[in-house]
């Protein structure tokens, strides 16, 4: 907590100068209109002196710099910083940190310690289906802690890790699920499904294997068949990805919006080769 207010002071600080530096810059940037004109009179007149402008451009030139300045006058509205002016913008500052302040002690908590993360957990595991999945992660995998041998834990503990945006701690929990049960055909092909989030969605190499292996031990395993198509697709490899998407295309409902997509990228890999 006291590192939370040395922060809140230094942030508070570091905004007034900020808004003190702004106003003092605002206060001193510009020329004056008066003097600009003064300037470019005077060079016109040097330059008339020296022979480079005649009788006929000299005069030309000063009217229209008379109707630039004469314009220049009639638009501008100089900020004009006061002696106090700088107070007040301090004061100003001052103001909005206090009223802050005043908020903040109204209507939080300051100074109410954290809720120790084992607490919240056991609050979590009394309803669990109203949970996100990331909080479903956390109570599995303290199931998991506590059951390290359980195999429908670590699986369970997988797929929540997978739904909860983490597919490389999905991976490892289907890997050790399957060290326990290495003929688990679904472990098998969620371990795949990981290995693919955690690759920006390529099929690399340990997803691959992952997904024969799926088949391997159970040709219905769907998302396998889907992932190595996609694989033999990447390749080039229309007859492998024909063998591949077409018993799954062929398991699908006819309504299943699926199928129309599977069939439309078949098509067009045929057309290709």
């Amino acid at each position: 907590m006291t590192f939370f207010w040395i922060m809140t002071a230094l942030l508070a600080a570091l905004a007034g100068l900020l808004v003190l530096t702004g106003a003092r810059r605002g206060a001193d940037g510009g020329e004056a209109p008066e003097a600009s004109a003064a300037v470019e009179l005077s060079e016109l007149d040097r330059l008339k002196a020296r022979g480079l402008l005649d009788e006929a451009s000299w005069t030309a030139a000063r009217a229209e710099a008379g109707r630039r300045i004469l314009s220049a006058e009639r638009t501008a509205q100089p900020i004009l910083a006061g002696g106090k002016d700088r107070f007040w913008v301090l004061g100003g500052i001052v103001a909005t940190v206090l009223v802050s302040l005043g908020v903040y002690f109204a209507i939080a908590a300051p100074g109410l310690p954290d809720q120790p993360y084992e607490q919240r957990v056991d609050e979590w595991a009394t309803s669990v289906e109203a949970l996100e999945p990331v909080q479903v992660a956390a109570v599995v995998d303290r199931m998991v802690r506590s059951q390290p041998e359980n195999h429908q834990a670590l699986t369970m503990l997988g797929a929540a890790r997978f739904q909860a945006g983490d597919p490389i701690g999905a991976a490892s929990a289907f890997r050790r699920a399957l060290e326990l049960e290495p003929n688990d055909a679904r472990s098998w092909s969620r371990l795949g499904e990981s290995l693919v989030r955690a690759n920006d969605g390529a099929v690399g190499g340990d997803a691959e294997a992952a997904f024969r292996r799926a088949l391997a031990l159970d040709a219905n395993q769907g998302g396998a068949r889907y992932f190595l198509g996609e694989a033999a697709l990447a390749r080039g490899d229309v007859a492998e990805l024909r063998s591949l998407w077409g018993p799954l295309m062929a398991s699908l409902d006819p309504s299943d919006p699926r199928l129309a997509e599977l069939t439309t990228r078949l098509a067009a890999a045929e057309a290709r080769q």
